[in-house]
């Protein structure tokens, strides 16, 4: 076992640590969360999970709310910034925050890391501590500002969440390597506030695998991107309750142009058990998802501990 996969395997009591941190309240503000690669993913994840709430939210990339905050919000400044960064030190994301800041607005920062750049020019700034051994590839600390930003949402966290995501990453491990064999296109679909965990799961799959790999919501899919099914697809889709019918159907529909599917809660040539209903159900998705990666970069005997051109800290001088 590499550092990579032992790091996923003990990420959990990093989830029990993080259930019990005191979070600050957010003013009414409209919230627009920034970040950069996976953090933006999540960004996307928790914009849509402060909708859900009631809230209005909004993802933006950090370097783009840096040069183009404009072409997002227009010239609103009633807005509250949550910045998040696992190093706390990403250039796109700390200037994001320190600009809002600089503008008047109320800032916030998700972190791994504390006394970074990022918490000093935050006003108030979370901490969650991420396991030390986390190499370039964002895993644990992942999926602690996943779980921050829900519990901020008001999302539940439990035991049994826990618990849960463990249950899954097992069944991915034990049965994953089978399903993969001879797959060499990838695809990763979900609807609403899944559809920010597709595209990290995509990126997670494309960093540790040199794999290509896209993302698409569900029945958007099926409006050209299709076309590339064969019998070399492998299709991840994580299914949302409530539109679960219809993505099934999409399911189906790949199956039988040749891809296999790995079902998240619902239909798939292999499917994984989510029982959870609320927007937890992210959380014990996000730990099979990346063993997913490690498992199809080890297919191709790649060291997800070195993933190509990439640094565990994107600075720009």
């Amino acid at each position: 076992m590499n550092i990579t996969q032992r790091v996923i395997y003990e990420q959990f009591p990093f989830w029990r640590a993080a259930m019990g941190l005191e979070l600050p309240a957010l003013s009414d503000k409209t919230i627009v969360f920034v970040g950069c690669g996976t953090s933006y993913y999540l960004a996307q994840t928790l914009a849509a999970a402060f909708n859900l709430a009631g809230r209005t939210a909004l993802a933006v990339a950090g370097s783009e709310w840096g040069q183009h905050r404009r072409a997002y919000v227009g010239d609103r400044g009633d807005l509250c910034v949550v910045g998040l960064s696992r190093s706390g030190e990403s250039t796109e994301t700390v200037e994001a925050v320190r600009i809002s800041a600089a503008a008047g607005m109320e800032t916030l920062a998700i972190t791994c890391a504390a006394g970074t750049a990022i918490t000093r020019v935050a006003a108030r700034s979370i901490v969650a501590e991420t396991h030390v051994d986390e190499g370039i590839v964002m895993t644990c600390s992942a999926s602690l500002m996943l779980l921050v930003g829900l519990r901020m949402a008001g999302v539940h966290i439990a035991d049994a969440t826990v618990d849960a995501a463990e249950a899954a990453l097992f069944t991915m491990e034990e049965k994953g390597r089978d399903i993969i064999a001879g797959r060499t296109h990838f695809v990763y679909l979900g609807a609403g506030p899944f559809f920010g965990l597709a595209a990290e799961g995509a990126l997670k799959l494309q960093e540790m695998s040199l794999s290509y790999s896209q993302f698409f919501h569900p029945l958007e899919y099926r409006h050209g991107p299709i076309s590339l099914i064969d019998r070399s697809s492998l299709v991840t889709l994580l299914y949302d309750p409530e539109t679960q019918d219809g993505e099934e159907r999409v399911a189906h529909d790949v199956q039988a142009k040749g891809a296999a599917v790995i079902g998240f809660g619902g239909a798939g040539d292999l499917s994984i058990a989510v029982e959870e209903k609320s927007l937890a159900r992210m959380l014990v998705m996000l730990p099979a998802l990346q063993i997913l990666g490690e498992q199809v970069a080890q297919s191709k005997q790649l060291d997800t501990t070195r993933p190509r051109h990439l640094t565990k800290v994107v600075t720009l001088g």
